[in-house]
């Protein structure tokens, strides 16, 4: 447990003022109190004597709002004037732990802490008023940046009260008052994002903008086959080409997020190094792993499904029985492909290495390990390290990784000399943490009622070191298992050498696909109707726990699950729509990372099998708060778009081991032109605050190919769509 003393701390702010620092619970907001495992957040709010006040950011900011989001919590409780609030970007700092973007913890970690660190600042600046008029903090209130004394009719502005403030106690955060939401101000109200007029202006906001003085450009060649390592280059003569500073051979280890065997070329503009690169010759050994392919690892996982799984992940009844008692069986396998982030801004760092001190200026999601490997691989102390956190045009689970910032920290160390590593796209794609592709083999029973009465999936993925390989797994809880009486998850295993990771919503960005189609094939087998369908499977409103271990968590609720579908079923006009030929609607729905979901998708197919999505109804169940409701609308928006765009034409394929895909002529992101309108409705329930990055996605994937289905009566059991053959005549 915290002491009081180690929670908040005061001082006064350099020039005058008051500096407010919280060290605090990590998991307090959604766990109930700090468990063993808790690590401290903290937070900074300075209070300057012109009333200026300032709130630092300590979150790495992808595009996801956090900026704005810690900033307004505490200028709620604090009850600032939003006009005063400047926000500030925290370097990575021992003061702030828990610095990482991923998860959609921001929200459920700090909403109860950041606000206790305005409700603190406020009481101080309080008791510092009622000191000065000689009258009870009891009978003091505030207004937005300012102390009243209302029988008095006195009032004091916050930068006038904020030096004395700084020596006021520090008050028990146990026992702060904290606002009512219906006196929220500031929390709830649609807040434009600071940095929008800067970022479509086009100023230099992102990693790929930063210059430092003396900057050389880096670019670093590496094996497409991942772990291959480097025989012999031609780096001498890259070295002599004009414009050209230093061009050499790294040799790296074998860790795939870490340094690996390349050669770097450095130049005074970046054009001049990646022209000089396209000139390399290398020989490289590509290891046993050149010989692996798509087409092998499709082909394997249809042979091992013919098998018994090589290990059971759940099994409730007896299966089989129920089998022989449905009234309808069906069988499908679904699949989906390796995906690559595709953030619009490549990886990229700066960096400058220094009398043994090292500099870093990245875009990064997960800045502290990325410190922890330039340490280990320069041989230098983590406090030798500086990390300054510069906005990311996109991460989505790739800037986890740190690959990128060990590059530039190790090339800089040679030349001596600050230097800006940039990728190529192709780079981008060819040397990714992939999601990985996956095999679903399933095989369920419905009664003469149309209830699910049974299901089974075998599930063929990837293993890396004899474990499954990174958000390549599937958990027993996986819907709609604790809902059917009789169900089997079984997990057989491929090796795969290519380096998987985490993508915006992790595992559930393709099993959501393949549950949610199979589950509105079974709805369309049965003859009912997907809403009511779905409505069966849930049941009555009740809360199913999850099992307990290290990822319990606050469990499945089929009450708010059932709410969403009611709540799109209704926008979307579901089952009321008069329908032309060739378009059809598609529901799916999923919990993914404790936000509830349900969209619809409306597209239509024409006779030469092109689809255009009219379209998407988005019903989310987050808690009982929306922060920042313009933030939220975008994010929830920008979710199912993604969702859409890597339905559509996203698509990695493996040959000879190396990705053959290397740029968006290949893997289409989604285009303007492609883009419909989104309709974004919000359930508030009783429940807490919970995050927004990830969970709308999952379901967009499944309700296009649902859609589809109901267009043309042609069921899509793998992705991308553009792979299918949609025509009317085929």
């Amino acid at each position: 447990m915290l002491a009081r003393r180690n929670f908040l701390k005061v001082s006064l702010a350099a020039g005058g003022g008051m500096l407010l620092t919280a060290a605090l619970p990590a998991r307090a907001a959604t766990l109930g109190g700090a468990g063993p495992d808790a690590v401290a957040l903290n937070a900074y709010l300075r209070i300057a004597p012109d009333g200026a006040i300032t709130i630092t950011a300590k979150n790495p900011e992808v595009g996801q709002g956090v900026k704005m989001m810690l900033p307004m919590l505490i200028a709620e409780e604090l009850d600032a004037d939003w006009n005063a609030v400047r926000i500030e970007q925290a370097d990575l700092d021992a003061r702030y732990p828990g610095q990482v973007a991923g998860g959609s913890t921001a929200t459920p970690l700090n909403w109860l802490p950041m606000r206790q660190v305005g409700a603190a600042a406020r009481q101080m600046l309080i008791a510092a008023a009622a000191a000065q008029w000689g009258v009870l903090a009891g009978e003091c209130e505030t207004a937005p940046s300012q102390v009243l004394h209302r029988p008095t009719g006195r009032s004091l502005g916050y930068g006038a009260l904020a030096t004395q403030a700084a020596g006021m106690k520090v008050p028990d955060p146990k026992g702060l008052p904290l606002k009512n939401a219906r006196d929220f101000r500031i929390i709830g109200k649609p807040t434009r994002n600071i940095e929008v007029p800067r970022i479509v202006t086009g100023q230099p906001i992102f990693g790929i903008d930063v210059t430092v003085p003396g900057m050389l450009y880096a670019v670093f060649q590496k094996c497409d086959v991942h772990g291959g390592k480097l025989v012999r280059s031609n780096a001498a003569e890259i070295a002599k080409l004009p414009g050209v500073k230093a061009a050499f051979e790294v040799k790296g280890g074998d860790n795939l997020r870490g340094l690996l065997d390349g050669v770097a070329v450095v130049a005074d503009s970046w054009w001049q190094a990646n022209r000089a690169r396209q000139q390399l010759d290398i020989t490289w050994d590509e290891g046993e792993v050149a010989g692996q392919s798509s087409r092998d690892f499709a082909a394997t996982a249809t042979r091992m499904a013919q098998g018994q799984p090589e290990s059971i992940l759940r099994r409730d009844g007896d299966v089989a029985a129920a089998f022989g008692k449905a009234a309808r069986v069906v069988e499908a396998a679904y699949s989906y492909p390796f995906l690559s982030h595709t953030s619009l801004e490549p990886q990229n760092c700066t960096a400058r290495v220094q009398d043994g001190q090292v500099e870093i200026w990245a875009p990064t999601q997960n800045p502290a390990p990325g410190a922890a490997l330039v340490a280990a691989t320069l041989g230098v102390p983590e406090t030798a390290i500086r990390v300054h956190l510069i906005r990311a045009g996109g991460g989505f689970g790739r800037r986890l990784s740190n690959d990128y910032m060990v590059e530039a920290a190790w090339i800089a160390k040679v030349v001596g000399a600050p230097v800006k590593l940039l990728w190529t796209r192709e780079d981008d794609m060819r040397h990714d943490f992939y999601r990985p592709a996956g095999f679903h083999f399933f095989k369920a029973g419905v009664d003469d009622k149309g209830r699910l009465t049974s299901f089974r999936d075998h599930f063929v993925t990837f293993s890396q070191g004899g474990a499954v390989a990174a958000s390549a797994e599937m958990t027993a809880t996986e819907y709609p298992a604790r809902l059917v009486e009789n169900l089997e998850f079984g997990i057989s295993m491929m090796p795969l050498r290519a380096p998987t990771g985490p993508m915006r919503a992790p595992r559930s960005n393709g099993l959501g696909f393949a549950f949610q189609c199979f589950l509105d094939e079974l709805a369309h087998a049965a003859g009912i109707d997907p809403v009511r369908f779905a409505q069966g499977i849930l049941g009555a409103p009740r809360l199913l726990p999850d099992p307990p271990g290290p990822r319990q968590g606050p469990g499945f609720d089929t009450g708010r699950m059932r709410g969403v579908i009611d709540l799109v079923a209704e926008k979307s006009g579901w089952g009321r729509q008069s329908l032309p030929r060739g378009t059809g609607m598609g529901l799916a729905y999923y919990f993914s990372h404790l936000g509830y979901f349900a969209e619809v998708v409306k597209a239509t197919v024409d006779e030469a099998g092109g689809i255009a999505v009219d379209q998407i109804w988005v019903a989310g169940d987050i808690g009982s708060q929306i922060i920042n409701p313009l933030n939220a609308e975008n994010q929830a928006q920008g979710a199912a778009l993604d969702g859409i765009g890597q339905a559509l034409g996203q698509g990695l394929t493996i040959a000879d081991g190396r990705i053959v895909e290397g740029n968006f002529d290949s893997v289409l992101p989604l285009r303007m032109r492609q883009s419909p309108p989104v309709e974004v409705h919000f359930r508030v329930t009783d429940h807490p605050p919970t995050g927004l990055g990830e969970p709308a996605l999952p379901p967009a994937l499944p309700a296009l190919a649902n859609a589809v289905f109901a267009a043309t009566g042609k069921r899509i059991r793998s992705l991308p769509l553009k792979d299918q053959d949609l025509s009317r005549t085929s």
